[in-house]
Formats: C-alpha cells, sequence, structure tokens
C-alpha cells in the first residue's frame, strides 16, 4: 500500500558526502578531458561507493518493493553535460539503457516541449498534461530532476501487484480478463517497429513470477480501428478498475520529486503517473527530467506474449525500448 513504501530501506536512499564527492570527481574529469576521452571504464574505479549502492539498488529493484528514491544528487556543482553523462554512466551500473526512440536515444528529456495536438512527436512525457497510471516498454525506468515545476508535476507509484491481488478480491471474473490479451496499437513515435498492432496481457503469472505492463492509450487507439474487434465490456470495466484503485489515496503514494532526485521503477511490479503541471515563466525553470529505460540483467522471465513488444523474453535477456529505424 502507499503509506508502506516510505517505510522501506529500498525506497530511502540519500547520497552521502564521500558519493558527492565521487561524483564532483569525475565530473572534473569529464570537463578536463572536454567529453572527448572515454571515461566509461574509469567509471567504477572513480566512484566505487557511489557503484556498490547502485548495485544494491539493482538487486531490490527485482526482490524489494521495485521502487527506490535516490536524494542528493550534486547537479548544482557539475555542468549540464556532465550531470546527463555521469548519469547515463550510473544507470549503466543498474542495466543496459535501452533506445527510447527510433534514432536510438538512450537519455530522453521529460519537459513540455508544446506539442499541438495531433503533431506525430507528441507523447506524455513532452507535455504538461496528468497522465493516466501506466507503466513503460523496459524492465526499469529511472528519473532525475533537474528542475521540478512552478506548480503540480507530482509523481504517483501504486503497487501492481497490489492492484492485482485487490481486483481479485473485489472482481475475479476481471481479473481472468486482465490476464487475456489486449491489443495494443504502435505508438505513433515507434514507427521503426513493423507491427502496425500487437497483443499482450496486462497481467501475468508466469515461471510463479508476476508481470504487469499497461499503456492505455495505447489500448483505446488499438479498439478504435475498424481493423480490431471492439472490446468487450468486461475489458473496459477492467482497465477503468485499474485507473480507479490506483487512484484510490490508500494504494499509491504521492511525492515530489525534488531537484536531485533520481527515480528508479521496476515497471512490471509497479505502475506510476505524473499529475498535470504548470511551469515557471522563465525557461531555465521550466520542469525538466533526464529519463533512462534500463534492461535488467537480473530481470524475470516474462510470458511469451510479451515478445512483440518486449522482444525476447527470457530471464535476464536485453529487452524492451523502441526499435531504431533503419537508415
Amino acid at each position: 500500500m502507499g503509506a508502506d513504501l516510505p517505510q522501506r530501506p529500498d525506497w530511502c536512499h540519500q547520497l552521502t558526502p564521500d558519493e558527492i564527492a565521487e561524483c564532483i570527481a569525475f565530473a572534473s574529469e569529464y570537463e578536463r578531458s572536454d567529453g572527448a576521452e572515454d571515461l566509461s571504464r574509469s567509471f567504477e574505479s572513480i566512484l566505487p561507493t557511489f557503484c556498490e549502492r547502485l548495485k544494491r539498488i539493482q538487486s531490490d529493484l527485482e526482490t524489494g518493493s521495485g521502487a527506490t528514491r535516490l536524494a542528493g544528487f550534486p547537479i548544482d556543482q557539475i555542468s549540464h553535460d556532465a550531470v546527463e553523462r555521469i548519469f547515463l554512466l550510473a544507470m549503466t551500473q543498474v542495466g543496459t539503457p535501452v533506445s527510447q526512440s527510433i534514432h536510438g536515444e538512450t537519455v530522453f528529456h521529460v519537459r513540455d516541449e508544446g506539442y499541438k495536438e495531433g503533431d506525430p512527436r507528441a507523447r506524455g512525457p513532452s507535455s504538461k498534461n496528468r497522465l493516466t497510471f501506466h507503466s513503460d516498454r523496459c524492465d526499469v525506468i529511472s528519473f532525475l530532476c533537474l528542475q521540478d515545476a512552478k506548480h503540480g508535476g507530482d509523481n504517483q507509484i501504486v503497487s501492481s501487484i497490489a492492484i492485482f491481488e485487490q481486483i481479485e478480491r473485489e472482481r475475479p471474473d476481471l481479473a481472468r480478463v486482465l490476464m487475456e490479451p489486449f491489443w495494443y496499437q504502435r505508438h505513433n513515435v515507434d514507427s521503426g517497429n513493423e507491427n502496425s498492432f500487437y497483443q499482450q496481457p496486462v497481467f501475468s503469472i508466469y515461471q510463479e513470477r508476476f508481470a504487469s505492463s499497461l499503456l492505455r492509450v495505447l489500448i483505446d487507439r488499438a479498439y478504435q480501428s475498424p481493423d480490431i474487434p471492439e472490446m468487450t465490456m468486461l475489458q473496459r470495466e477492467g482497465l477503468d478498475l485499474i485507473e480507479e484503485l490506483a487512484c484510490r489515496p490508500e494504494m499509491h503514494l504521492e511525492f515530489r520529486q525534488e531537484r536531485g532526485d533520481i527515480v528508479l521503477l521496476n515497471n512490471f511490479v509497479t505502475l506510476h503517473r505524473r499529475t498535470a503541471f504548470a511551469d515557471h515563466q522563465d525557461e531555465n525553470r521550466r520542469r525538466h527530467l533526464l529519463r533512462v529505460w534500463l534492461s535488467m540483467p537480473n530481470s524475470r522471465a516474462l510470458n511469451p506474449l510479451f515478445a512483440a513488444s518486449y522482444g525476447n523474453t527470457a530471464a535476464g535477456s536485453v529487452r524492451g525500448g523502441m526499435r531504431v529505424a533503419a537508415s
């Protein structure tokens, strides 16, 4: 339940003075080399304490609550370029970054881009709108907050296992429906994917491990297509019940990701969303997060029905992300 998460040791982390000093030392090396030198092989030797913590987080994300907040990353003591480089290299200590676009981008900038309705580049994290509870197409999603919003933009996390168990108690018929395949439409920015439509369940138990995956906007788009059978009443009820349960105050944790906070979420055991927000007029103070999608070396095996979306479904395989479009 939402109130349980802050009490867990795998949720609350704070960078120590030694870890902050390691980050600053690496940034100095990066700036000295003017970004030309490949320092990835030196990362673990320059930041041994920080990397040790990241390895613990890697384990906790799979075997614990699936949610971690690490506060205190020294963004004000490091150049912007160095912050992005350190964040990406830090995440490689946790997993393998996968592409978030057809161009192979491993770091995505989450901010309001001001795209108009119907713009093919538009996606939820590029707007200031409230999002529905969802998961992303990767084992673990990670965010580093560079700047929070003037108002709003608060984060909400819910355990998808707790949601599933509550549905089993309240509506076992819908629990069964949600374990059956739903149609998805290919995302408008995922043109490297040859599948216009694909199917996967919302909830799955495979080889005795639970996994959930949900992006309702793509489900709704699929069932609006004349090429796909109409969504059944029970399917719609099931999806609505997930959102209704996740919105219950006792089910989720709401918090504000502050500047310098890193948040990591296991997409197969959590759902997340962000509230709508208003930005400062000053462009330098507008809400801005860095996002990395990770494939985890200690991940669970997935139901083969997830293959169309994730690729390899074997435990520990590199999977997820968006296919890079052929040049």
